[in-house]
């Protein structure tokens, strides 16, 4: 259930963005301008796009609340995996360290790229 609802959410997201990004921005957001063309008019009100923003706006906002109510009451505690606690440490073969030429050796002749 939690998973089929997620999908759906996501989809109703993907449907809110592509209606939010094709309406024609007028500016005054939400008819706070005082033309005649604002959002209380019934042109305004009775507008496709306007009435999927709002639609769609309010389903995101209930499936949001019900995911989370169904992610609050399926939560199952935390357990510890101990399984690698009992293993002693892997024991590595130690590393012999790396010694600079002394002032009688040379170091190794690299032939010139011409």
């Amino acid at each position: 259930m939690f998973t089929f609802l997620l999908v759906v959410q996501t989809l109703i997201a993907a449907a809110l963005v592509g209606v939010i990004l094709m309406q024609r921005s007028e500016g005054g957001g939400l008819g706070v301008s005082s033309s005649s063309a604002g959002l209380m008019t019934a042109r305004g009100a009775a507008d496709f796009l306007t009435r999927a923003t709002a639609i769609l706006g309010g389903l995101f906002i209930t499936i949001s609340i019900v995911l989370a109510a169904i992610a609050g009451v399926s939560r199952e505690s935390t357990t510890v995996d101990t399984s690698l606690a009992k293993q002693p440490p892997v024991q590595q073969a130690p590393v012999a360290p790396a010694t600079a030429p002394t002032a009688n050796e040379t170091a190794p002749a690299v032939p010139d790229a011409q």
